[in-house]
Formats: structure tokens, sequence, C-alpha cells
């Protein structure tokens, strides 16, 4: 097993700190604690408690754009696009803390549709506007703007995410999971070639 770096190591009790607890958990005194180390000397390795926050909410990202990127390979466009959008629920529901700071927090920082979107910056819109892009080339689906519609997807997702998250439905998990995926697929079903 490979020995952690010290800047692994503070990443991993900040996000322990931030899953269990949330942002304002992560303090730079409470994560040097759980590192063995003087919160001065996290700053070496991070300016300020921002960019540690920030740095949680990029691998955030990643991690969902890189479950998006597995799924994104089922040869049926309609189930593969249903197929993407099932990883944001399963990190909302596991991790909401995290995915609150990175999907739902107003953050100067965070990237903005359209303009950062359609350069790519977005690791996971970036795989449902090539699968929505490859749908509309096959004829699959209807021709449209692809990043409207990627977003338009995302949207939908996002907020019955939040919906659920808030107690507006009284579905256990598992019937709002079904919901959920049966919702998507009718805004699916309707840009339908």
């Amino acid at each position: 097993m490979q020995k952690l770096t010290t800047p692994e190591k503070i990443l991993r009790a900040a996000h322990k700190l931030f899953d269990r607890e949330g942002a304002d958990a992560v303090s730079m005194r409470r994560v040097a604690e759980l590192v063995g180390i003087t919160p001065m000397a996290i700053y070496r390795h991070f300016p300020n408690r921002e960019a540690l926050l920030k740095r949680l909410s990029d691998d955030s990202f990643n991690t969902v754009a890189h479950e998006w990127e597995a799924r994104s390979t089922h040869p049926d466009i309609l189930k593969r696009l249903l197929a993407l959008l099932e990883p944001y629920l399963d990190y909302a529901l596991a991790h909401p803390h995290l995915f609150d700071h990175a999907f739902s927090t107003r953050r100067d920082d965070a990237r903005r549709f359209p303009e950062d979107f359609r350069a790519r910056q977005s690791p996971t819109l970036n795989v449902v506007a090539d699968a929505v892009a490859e749908g509309m080339r096959l004829g699959v689906l209807k021709r449209d703007d692809p990043w409207d519609v990627a977003m338009t997807l995302w949207a939908h997702s996002h907020g019955l995410i939040a919906l659920y998250r808030a107690g507006r439905f009284s579905y256990d998990e598992t019937q709002f999971r079904t919901f959920y995926l049966e919702s998507l697929w009718r805004l699916i079903d309707g840009i339908r070639h």
C-alpha cells in the first residue's frame, strides 16, 4: 500500500469532515487534528480554507464525471442518457453535503451557462452534451442545441433531487428513485425524433 502524501491526508480528512458534517465543519484546525499536523502546516499545501473547499468541490465534480463517462458507452442513446443521470442521484443521496457544495451553493468560481459549458469546462455536462449531440447526429433525437438540451436534462434532474431532499415527496428512497428515472424517461421520450 502506497503511503499518502501530506496533501492527500489533508484532502482525505477534509473530505471526511465535509461528508459527515458539511462545509462549516471544515476548519484548518479540525483538519490538522485529524491529520496530526499543525494548522499552519496545511497552508503549505492549500493557501486558505476556500482553496481547500474548492479542491473538494472539484473532486466532487470529477467523481460524478468519471461515473458518467463510465456509463457513456451504452449503444442505445436514449438508455445512455438515462444511465448518465442516475449517478447524479446516487451522489446526491450518498454525499448530500458535498453534493450541495458542488452543485447547489453559489460560488464565485462556479461555471456559468452558457459560455463556460460551451467552452467544455464542465467535466460532467460535457458527457451529457456529447450524448445528446450524437443522438441528434444519428437522428434519434430532435435537432436542437445540444447544450440547451443537456442543461434542460440536468435542470430537471437537479430539480427533482432538490425537491426530494427538501421533503416535497412522501416517497421513500426506492420509490423516489423509481419516480426520478420514470420522470427523466418522460423528458427524454419528449425529445425523441
